[in-house]
């Protein structure tokens, strides 16, 4: 069989979109095999068919895996792999129905959507806020007091960095508010 490499970038909230992107290559001919940080997916050859993916931020405690699994295969879902919290499952489209549909109302994605924050935006903020900030401040002023190339260029990477951080942060802050508001709606 002939394996396929993509790579596509997605940020913590962005998992609907890659839950699509998924689907739309399984309607192509090609399933998910493999998934490596940071966003390399690898597939291979299969016959085309409308394949549903879910990934659900992982909420089961170590030691309960198995019976998580268990549950999710009871509704007819194959179990993939883990990746950075993320449980993958895949289910064929055919006779899906939502009662064995994994988020089967809005309260039990808004709860995902209040997971995937506690665990993945506040720590970052605190390493952002501690670390990165104030590195930041003191490189500066290294930079300033005494203009040696070496406080430059760690400067230009704080700064970097900084960027980085304020773009990501602001994506995966709209991207929370706009799940938020979709799943408080309907």
């Amino acid at each position: 069989m002939a394996d396929r490499v993509r790579f596509r970038f997605w940020t913590i909230t962005d998992y609907e979109e890659e839950e699509q992107f998924l689907r739309e290559q399984h309607r192509e001919g090609w399933r998910l095999k493999r998934y490596f940080l940071p966003g390399f997916y690898l597939f291979d050859r299969c016959t085309p068919e409308d394949m549903v993916y879910r990934l659900d931020f992982d909420q089961a405690v170590k030691g309960e895996k198995m019976g998580y699994l268990k549950m999710y295969q009871d509704y007819g879902w194959e179990y993939l792999f883990d990746v950075n919290g993320f449980s993958y499952f895949r289910k064929s489209a055919t006779g899906f129905d939502e009662e064995t549909e994994i988020f089967s109302d809005n309260d039990s994605r808004l709860e995902m959507v209040r997971r995937i924050f506690r665990r993945r935006m506040v720590p970052l903020l605190c390493v952002f806020l501690c670390c990165l900030v104030p590195q930041l401040f003191i490189q500066y002023i290294r930079w300033v007091e005494y203009g040696d190339i070496g406080a430059r260029v760690l400067t230009i990477i704080f700064d970097v960095l900084f960027v980085i951080y304020v773009c990501l942060f602001v994506h995966c802050g709209k991207g929370i508010s706009r799940l938020k508001n979709k799943y408080q709606k309907d």
